[in-house]
C-alpha cells in the first residue's frame, strides 16, 4: 500500500515488421499479473467535454515495463498523465472513473495529489533540468530536507549519489555535481531528470517519450537504463517507435482513438495481435 497517500487522504497475421525481443525465464508476465501494481476502471478523461481517453480498463504489472503505443493524438499521453494526477493540472480537464497503485485509490476526497506524485514519478519527452540548480541540487529538488541537521544533509547526499547510480550518471557527473546541470548533454540531461524522479524511490516511473529528441546513442542508454530499472520499480512508457516498445517493453498496450484495442505480452502483440487495428497499426497500414 502507498502508506503516505493513505494518510493523506486522512485516515494468421503476417509477422510483423518490428522484432521484439526474445522472451526469458526472467519475464514477470505471471507474478505481476496476480498482483498488478495500476489498475484503471473505466476511466475516461476529458478536456472540457471532449473524451481524449475513453473507458479504459487495465491491469498493469508490478517491476515490468508496459509500453503504450498508437498513433499521434490517440490519447498515450493523457493516460500517462492521469496515472499520477497531471492530467487534472490542465485548465477544464477532468477524470472519471478509478485509479488504483497497489490497491490505493489516487483520485478521491481527501487524496493529496502530491503525496501521490512522491510515488508515481514523471520524466517528459524534452529534457527539463532547473537551469539555475546544480546537478546535486536537481536530483534533491524532489526531497524535502532540513539543510540545517548535518545528517539530514548527509542522508541527502547518499540518496542523490544512489539516485545517480540507479540512472547510470554517476560515474559521468561525480566531479560536476556543483556544476550547472545546463553544463550536460541532451542526454545526460535526460538520465539526470530520471535520477531527480528515482530520489524520491517511486514505486512507479511514468516517461513520455523520454527518447524523442535525443540521438541513437542517447537513446541507447536510456533504453538500457528503463529495461534494467524495472528490477526495483514498475515502469509505463509512452513511445512513438514500436521498436523501441519491442525492445524495452514486457506488456504493450496500444491506443487508437482514446480507446484500449489491445493489451497483452509485447511479444505477442507484435507477432500475433489478435485485432485488426492493432496488425494494421503495427505493419504500417496507417499512423
Amino acid at each position: 500500500m502507498l502508506q503516505s497517500i493513505e494518510v493523506a487522504r486522512g485516515a494468421r497475421v503476417t509477422p510483423s515488421v518490428v522484432a521484439p525481443r526474445p522472451a526469458t525465464p526472467e519475464t514477470r508476465e505471471s507474478a505481476g499479473l496476480e498482483k498488478p501494481c495500476i489498475v484503471t476502471r473505466h476511466l475516461t478523461a476529458f478536456f472540457g467535454e471532449t473524451a481524449a481517453v475513453k473507458d479504459v480498463s487495465v491491469a498493469i504489472p508490478q517491476q515490468a515495463v508496459t509500453a503504450i503505443i498508437g498513433p499521434s493524438g490517440c490519447g498515450k499521453s493523457t493516460l500517462l498523465r492521469c496515472l499520477n494526477r497531471m492530467h487534472e493540472t490542465v485548465p477544464n480537464a477532468r477524470v472519471d472513473g478509478v485509479v488504483e497503485i497497489l490497491g490505493s485509490a489516487i483520485y478521491g476526497e481527501g487524496t493529496n495529489a502530491t503525496a501521490v506524485r512522491r510515488h508515481v514519478g514523471m520524466v517528459f519527452q524534452r529534457p527539463t533540468p532547473f537551469p539555475t540548480m546544480s546537478v546535486k541540487a536537481n536530483v534533491a529538488a524532489g526531497l524535502r530536507v532540513d539543510s540545517k541537521d548535518r545528517r539530514a544533509d548527509q542522508a541527502e547526499k547518499e540518496i542523490v549519489e544512489e539516485a545517480l547510480h540507479r540512472a547510470g550518471l554517476w560515474d559521468e557527473v561525480k566531479d560536476r555535481l556543483n556544476e550547472s546541470a545546463m553544463g550536460l548533454s541532451g542526454g545526460q540531461q535526460q538520465r539526470l531528470c530520471i535520477a531527480r524522479a528515482l530520489a524520491t524511490h517511486p514505486r512507479v516511473l511514468l516517461l513520455d517519450e523520454p527518447t524523442a529528441s535525443l540521438d541513437p546513442l542517447s537513446t541507447q542508454k536510456v533504453e538500457e537504463l528503463v529495461y534494467h530499472l524495472r528490477e526495483s520499480v514498475t515502469l509505463v512508457i509512452v513511445t512513438h517507435n514500436m521498436q523501441q516498445a519491442a525492445r524495452v517493453s514486457d506488456r504493450t498496450a496500444f491506443l487508437l482513438g482514446g480507446e484500449l484495442i489491445e493489451f497483452a505480452p509485447t511479444n505477442a502483440l507484435f507477432t500475433a495481435p489478435k485485432d485488426q487495428r492493432t496488425e494494421a497499426y503495427i505493419t504500417g497500414r496507417f499512423g
